[in-house]
């Protein structure tokens, strides 16, 4: 799975890569991720994606951005649930659009702890494919940080993955992160939030 992890032709080995990860700082697009578990046709496992995308580093902090409908309970519990397992959750009140839906755009959430985290952290993770959080990627390099992408590759935009210095398809650890067996916990591998379910999908700019 590391093959797969790290790419067939890679400069490093797998071995060097994790050496040189440093402390890592991950950053979770909920909305995009739960629109790759569903093209991926699985449920994430929560406690699995942590200890997947940690890898054995030194973990700073996992923040999780996603919109929130107040009214939700089902949601409301997830977001405990995330908030006691080792994720700080970043929520915004989802907006109505015109046509039925709703939305909440968190890319600047997500772009501003990126940069002014820079410093605190040696590896970035971001679990995204939205080609606007390019600009972030590229200027947290210039500030020395690695940025590693992981996504679905359908859903990722190109000018997202060459400012990375790793990208990584979801489609390859899939295993390593979907549910497998029922959990005691219900939230654990909870991989829809409900009011979701009208809304647009994620656009790859």
């Amino acid at each position: 799975m590391l093959d797969n992890y790290y790419g067939s032709d890679p400069i490093f080995t797998p071995e060097q890569i994790l050496e040189n990860r440093g402390r890592v700082a991950i950053f979770i697009d909920g909305s995009n991720l739960f629109y790759a578990a569903l093209q991926l046709g699985i449920e994430i496992d929560y406690s699995k994606l942590l200890s997947r995308l940690t890898g054995g580093s030194r973990l700073l902090r996992s923040f999780f951005y996603t919109g929130v409908d107040r009214t939700n309970e089902k949601q409301q519990g997830f977001l405990l649930w995330m908030r006691r397992n080792g994720y700080r959750v970043i929520a915004k009140d989802l907006v109505q659009l015109p046509d039925g839906s709703k939305k909440a755009n968190l890319d600047v959430e997500i772009a501003v702890d990126m940069m002014s985290l820079v410093g605190a952290y040696d590896t970035a993770i971001l679990v995204s494919g939205d080609g606007d959080l390019a600009y972030s990627v590229d200027a947290v390099s210039y500030r020395g940080a690695r940025v590693e992408v992981v996504s679905l590759r359908s859903m990722t935009s190109d000018s997202l993955i060459n400012v990375a210095d790793l990208y990584i398809d979801l489609d390859q650890i899939k295993e390593d992160i979907q549910k497998t067996t029922k959990h005691s916990d219900p939230y654990r591998s909870f991989s829809g939030f409900g009011i979701l379910e009208n809304s647009p999908s994620p656009e790859i700019r």
